[in-house]
C-alpha cells in the first residue's frame, strides 16, 4: 500500500538564485513545495519569483549556516558555496543534497580528477600543479589544457596553452594540466539517484561549444552516437553517481575521442545546461527529477517525448546595458520554439540571458529550425 505524501510542512532551501534557481522554483510550483533562496545578488534571476529570498554571500559560513538552520532539506544550484557550513548543518541533522563531501570533491577539479583515477573512471591524463608553479619546467608537450582547481564556471578558468609562447597568460593559481585530447564530439549524460538507491539516466545529448566564450552554444537530443556508445556513457554516469554515493542529479560531460573512446571531462552535481531541453523533450524534466531524488520519491521516466535542441541565448559581443531581444517575435512564429528568459535586466558579451528549446518531428527538422533561431534571436541593448 502506498504511503501518503505531502510537502506542505517541508521547508527546502536552495543556495544560489541564478537561472537554475529560477527554474527550480518554476518546477517547485507544480509540486507545491516551499522554496527559499539565498543569493548575494539583489537582482538575482530567482528573486522575482521566489516566495522567500534572503540576501547574503553563498560562500560566507555564517550566512549559509543561518539560512540552513530553519530548513529541512538544503540543495544547491552552484558548487562554489560554503561547504564547511553545509557540513555543520548536516551534522546538526539537516539533509543536504548533494552531500557536502560530494561538493568538496567536485568543486575542486584536482580532487575530482583524483576521484576518477582512484575509481578507474576513464579520463584524460593529468597533473596537479601548485600555485605559482614553474609551468615551463613542468610542460613537456603542447598543446595542453590548463584548468583552475576552483572557481571556474561557464568555460571560465579553462584554457588551452598551444605553445610556450602562451605561458605569459597561463593561470598562476593552483590548477591542473590535462593532456589535450583530439575528439570527435562532446556529449553529456544527466543521471539521478535517490536515497533508496534508485538510479535513472537520460539519453545522451551532443554539445556544440562557442569557440569565443568556451561554453555550450547549443545541443542536440538525442546525440548522434551508436547504441553501444550510448549504453557505455549511461553506464559510466551511473557508476560515478554510485561511487560518489550521491543523492540528487549529476551531469557528466564526456569527450568521444577520434578512436571511439569515452573520457569523462567534468561533472556537475546539480541541474545543468546540458539538461535544459528535458523540460520540453523528456517525460520528466531534470528539475523535477532533482526534486524527486532529494525528496526520495520514485524517479520519473527519462524517455524522450520528441527530439530537440537547446540554444543558449548569449549577450552579443559589443553590447552592454539593458537587455533587448531582437527576433523574438519572428522566432515565435516557428512551431516548436520554446523561449526561456532568465529575467536578467542587463546584458554583456557572452552572458547567459536565456535559452530556447526547439522541438520537431525528427532531428533534421530540429537542426534546420535551430539554424534559423540562431540567426534570428540576438541579445542586444
Amino acid at each position: 500500500m502506498e504511503t501518503i505524501w505531502t510537502a506542505k510542512d517541508l521547508k527546502i532551501g536552495i543556495i544560489g538564485g541564478g537561472q537554475l534557481g529560477r527554474m527550480f522554483i518554476q518546477e517547485a510550483i507544480n509540486l507545491d513545495l516551499d522554496i527559499s533562496i539565498l543569493d548575494s545578488d539583489p537582482g538575482a534571476p530567482a528573486k522575482a519569483i521566489a516566495k522567500s529570498f534572503e540576501l547574503g554571500s553563498i560562500t560566507d559560513y555564517q550566512k549559509v549556516f543561518e539560512f540552513g538552520k530553519s530548513k529541512d532539506i538544503i540543495t544547491v544550484e552552484i558548487e562554489n558555496v560554503s561547504v564547511e557550513a553545509l557540513e555543520d548543518l548536516e551534522k546538526s541533522g539537516k539533509k543536504i543534497f548533494p552531500q557536502p563531501r560530494v561538493l568538496k570533491i567536485i568543486k575542486d577539479k584536482g580532487l575530482q580528477k583524483q576521484f576518477y583515477q582512484e575509481n578507474h573512471i576513464p579520463t584524460a591524463p593529468f597533473e596537479i600543479v601548485d600555485e605559482n608553479a614553474n609551468l615551463k619546467a613542468l610542460i613537456h608537450e603542447y598543446p595542453i589544457v590548463q584548468k583552475l582547481r576552483t572557481g571556474g564556471y561557464d568555460g571560465k578558468g579553462v584554457q588551452v596553452l598551444k605553445s610556450e609562447n602562451n605561458l605569459d597568460v597561463a593561470f598562476s593559481d593552483a590548477s591542473i594540466l590535462e593532456k589535450y585530447i583530439p575528439f570527435e564530439k562532446e556529449i553529456a549524460v544527466i543521471v539521478a539517484r535517490n536515497e533508496n538507491g534508485e538510479i535513472a539516466a537520460y539519453p545522451a545529448v551532443e554539445c556544440e561549444f562557442n569557440p569565443s566564450a568556451n561554453l555550450v552554444e547549443f545541443l542536440f537530443a538525442p546525440a548522434n552516437i551508436s547504441n553501444s556508445i550510448e549504453i557505455e556513457a549511461q553506464g559510466i554516469a551511473k557508476n560515478i553517481i554510485e561511487k560518489l554515493d550521491m543523492i540528487g542529479i549529476l551531469a557528466v560531460e564526456f569527450f568521444l575521442t577520434n578512436d571511439g573512446d569515452l573520457l569523462v571531462n567534468e561533472i556537475a552535481p546539480r541541474p545543468h545546461n546540458s539538461g535544459h531541453h528535458t523540460i520540453e523533450c523528456n517525460i520528466t524534466s531534470q528539475f523535477e527529477q532533482h526534486y524527486r531524488a532529494i525528496l526520495n520519491l520514485p524517479l520519473g521516466s527519462t524517455a524522450i517525448i520528441q527530439p530537440g535542441a537547446m540554444i543558449n541565448l548569449l549577450g552579443e559581443p559589443g553590447f552592454s546595458g539593458p537587455a533587448k531581444y531582437e527576433g523574438m517575435i519572428e522566432s515565435l512564429r516557428i512551431p516548436g520554439v520554446h523561449p526561456h528568459l532568465y529575467g536578467k535586466s542587463t546584458t554583456k558579451p557572452f552572458r547567459k540571458m536565456g535559452h530556447v528549446t526547439v522541438t520537431g518531428n525528427d532531428i533534421n527538422e530540429v537542426f534546420e529550425k535551430t539554424k534559423m533561431i540562431q540567426k534570428l534571436i540576438k541579445v542586444v541593448t
